[in-house]
């Protein structure tokens, strides 16, 4: 293959610049290729001030435990010649934070996030790239050729290739495995929930410390003020405040670390002797059956933030978080919770707010200020990250579409659910007035907690398998590790449904039966529209006027299908006199990737002849990506098309020209018509604003600025008549190119279907319960498609039509 400087190509007036690297290895340019977006190193000052942010972030949650862990462990309080058994239980604090936050979350389960981000989706997304359990089957093989898209192959017979296939084998397998993932996510946020009222409610009981006589109903007052400050502040977003959070948190774990340390030395060092694990079964021993299960739920609540704590890692590295949790968090929160059991064993009477009594009086109000401050920070961090999940249900099709704002103009992750937020305040404040102490709502908090912990350990064993192809001894050993600490937890927090522990448990039930409602109908409508598609022969057979009058004018027609022309199309032809010039069928498709670069965004083909101008644009995006990036929706897609039209030309007139030469996977595709007519197999090509451009042949795609095979191919598109014209055949390109614009120029308008979903006649009660009367009403509160991809009301064309499923 010929090498042509940029000189020649100049004095050719080609638009093609062609650098074909042969040395380097398609393995090492993939490979450097696929991490692109994913391999960043950090100096070590910025690692420490990543480190440093994180704790307003990340850990602020998990900080504000002490506030409440002792009472709850100890409701009932502690009498005489108890003190081994207050040893006992700081034990199981210990190692309880030893394994599940230390050991489990910071070093293992951080490590399987997905670019990056956490949480349960992304860990679901993660094996819907490695396995097929996708239950919406919109994928192509395109797709895995995106930069953010990285995935493992397996040789035949290994452990991990035979758990692949025997998860892909039967559909309720992957059924299973979604309704698992959104048990975890509708508890989490049954967590977002409780967070804050806990966190809030305990911080304000300081004021009651020091005036004994103050009525419980002024303590929960207060709280439910700061949560209606807290929640109205929200659509600011946590960019504008953000600043604040590390410093506060900072000083919070600097603080209880302090009193902590004077705890131990000023009452009673022997403490100390709990970090022997052999009072962890003197406790056991000690204690009656009921009292053990009352404090293990207490005990649960030392490690309630952890889940947070994955679920936040969207802005921060591994390496920050580990180096901020095992220098700062860790050590701080064991002087803290073992300075508060000193205290607790020489003031037993005190036990029900020995955090607040355990502070040196010279500093109270200060701590009191701190404390409230840290307790609206792990509110904030909660809530965020509801955001988040409500926002990769919605992507993935488990969530009715709501409106979400963009509160960051530097981190994507920064998001304002205005629905959401409402929802949640309200809820917050009827438990908070509701039950008006923090055992009831400790209860509640950790069945939910605990749930969510469950979830993950379950995942990470599929992760671990396909993913890491971990040897199975390692996966066993995480296992049984992690569920001997939760499982007694799990059963401890069961018990306590009576006591509040039904409240995660209705609010997880409740977000449950949306998502799954609407995950499901979402599926049937597409399984629906997948087996009424238009076929190819009938398209052709009404020929270029598509039996109708075409007139001047651009029509997007927008559908759920990545493929094929959908049915709303032929109930449009047959029931309207008239179609536009040109048709763009246009399906918005989300990825089970945290993003899609812009460059690589939309995908266009075309459809049949070149004389029927109808094309297909495809624009992907992942669970982190919102469309108000695309300023202009409508712009975007058109400037594709005529990118298309003119790379389609320029591929043709570059293979029939003696001078240039062009890999057979890029010719292959451009060779006559008939591709078009067959299969509708054509060139498809992704743009960007600024013009570059990566083609695909068969279904693959190659990147034109950074090819596997090491050609460098970049195409400089310039817009005048005589650069189009280069190419041969330019008068034809030329001709489309026009005839395209002065469509534009004509009209566009945009063709939605408004389909409408029922259950059949003979479905269940049930299935007619949550299609005709649940979806149903969901689809009429949810936000339109035509608010979501900012169309014009003027240009907006609705097609109705039933569909039963």
């Amino acid at each position: 293959m010929a090498s042509l400087s940029e000189s020649e190509l100049t004095n050719r007036g080609s638009m093609w610049e062609l650098d074909q690297n042969l040395d380097q290895p398609m393995d090492e340019e993939a490979g450097r290729l696929k991490n692109m977006y994913r391999e960043k190193k950090f100096s070590s000052a910025l690692l420490l001030r990543l480190a440093f942010q994180s704790l307003g972030v990340v850990f602020g949650d998990l900080g504000t435990s002490p506030l409440y862990v002792f009472y709850n462990i100890f409701p009932r309080g502690i009498g005489e010649g108890e003190d081994e058994d207050v040893i006992g239980a700081l034990s199981l604090i210990i190692y309880t934070l030893t394994l599940i936050p230390l050991l489990k979350y910071v070093f293992v389960v951080l490590r399987a996030n997905d670019n990056g981000q956490g949480g349960t989706f992304a860990l679901y997304s993660l094996l819907c790239r490695h396995a097929k359990i996708n239950t919406i089957p919109n994928q192509h093989r395109t797709d895995e050729e995106l930069t953010t898209y990285s995935r493992q192959t397996y040789e035949e017979n290994s452990v991990a290739a035979k758990i692949k296939r025997w998860i892909e084998s039967h559909a309720y397998k992957r059924n299973i495995l979604l309704i698992l993932v959104l048990i975890g996510t509708c508890t989490a946020i049954g967590d977002g929930i409780l967070t804050p009222a806990i966190s809030v409610l305990s911080a304000s009981g300081g004021i009651k410390v020091q005036n004994q006589n103050m009525s419980t109903d002024i303590v929960v007052l207060v709280a439910v003020v700061i949560l209606i400050g807290l929640f109205s502040m929200q659509h600011y977003g946590t960019d504008k405040v953000g600043w604040l959070f590390a410093p506060i948190v900072l000083l919070w774990f600097i603080l209880i670390g302090s009193v902590g340390a004077i705890n131990i030395h000023k009452y009673d060092n022997s403490v100390l002797k709990a970090y022997n694990p052999i009072y962890i079964y003197r406790f056991f021993q000690r204690r009656r059956n009921s009292d053990v299960w009352t404090s293990l739920g207490g005990i649960m609540l030392s490690i309630t933030g952890t889940e947070a704590l994955f679920a936040d890692l969207c802005h921060f590295p591994v390496l920050a978080i580990q180096i901020a949790f095992t220098l700062i968090v860790f050590p701080c929160l064991l002087l803290a919770y073992t300075g508060q059991a000193a205290y607790i064993i020489s003031n037993k009477t005190h036990v029900a707010d020995a955090f607040y009594r355990s502070i040196p009086g010279a500093i109270y109000w200060p701590a009191f200020v701190i404390a409230t401050a840290a307790a609206i920070v792990a509110s904030q961090a909660t809530i965020s990250a509801t955001y988040s999940i409500i926002k990769q249900a919605l992507a993935l099709g488990c969530f009715p579409r709501v409106k979400i704002v963009h509160t960051s103009k530097k981190f994507l992750g920064q998001i304002y659910i205005p629905d959401i937020n409402w929802i949640l305040l309200v809820l917050c404040i009827a438990v908070t007035a509701g039950f008006k102490n923090q055992s009831q709502i400790g209860n509640a908090y950790g069945t939910a907690v605990v749930i969510v912990m469950l979830v993950t350990t379950f995942l990470m064993v599929p992760i671990m398998l396909l993913v890491w192809k971990s040897h199975w001894i390692l996966v066993v050993t995480f296992i049984v590790l992690s569920l001997m600490v939760e499982v007694p937890y799990f059963v401890a927090c069961i018990l306590k449904i009576d006591q509040g522990g039904w409240v995660p448990l209705v609010v997880a039930t409740a977000f449950f039966a949306i998502m799954y409602v609407w995950h499901f109908c979402t599926v049937k409508r597409y399984e629906f529209e997948m087996h009424s598609k238009v076929s190819m022969a009938w398209i052709l057979g009404l020929g270029p006027s598509l039996g109708l009058v075409r007139v001047p004018g651009i029509g997007f027609v927008y559908t759920e299908l990545a493929s094929g022309v959908p049915h709303i199309f032929s109930h449009f032809i047959t029931n309207l006199p008239a179609i536009h010039s040109v048709v763009v069928f246009v399906c918005v498709k989300y990825l089970p990737v945290y993003t899609v670069p812009t460059e690589e965004r939309f995908l266009v083909r075309r459809i049949g002849p070149k004389n029927f101008h109808m094309f297909r644009c495809v624009a992907r995006y992942g669970y982190k990506d919102l469309h108000k990036r695309d300023e202009d929706f409508e712009r975007m897609l058109f400037d594709c098309v005529l990118f298309f039209v003119r790379l389609e030309s320029m591929m043709e007139g570059y293979s029939d020209s003696d001078e240039f030469s062009v890999p057979e996977q890029i010719t292959s595709s451009s060779r006559g018509q008939a591709a078009f007519l067959q299969g509708e197999r054509a060139c498809a090509t992704m743009c960007s604003n600024g013009g570059e451009l990566s083609f695909s042949s068969q279904d693959s795609i190659v990147p034109a600025a950074q090819s596997p095979r090491g050609l460098r191919l970049q195409l400089q598109l310039q817009c005048s008549a005589s650069a189009v014209g280069l190419a041969s055949g330019g008068d034809t390109v030329g001709d489309e190119l026009e005839f395209l614009n002065r469509c534009k120029d004509a009209g566009v308008v945009h063709i939605l279907g408004n389909t409408i979903v029922r259950a059949r006649r003979d479905s269940g009660v049930v299935k007619k319960l949550a299609v005709d009367y649940m979806y149903a009403f969901m689809r009429r509160v949810c936000r339109e498609n035509s608010v979501i991809f900012n169309v014009p009301h003027e240009s907006l064309l609705n097609v109705g039509q039933i569909y039963y499923i």
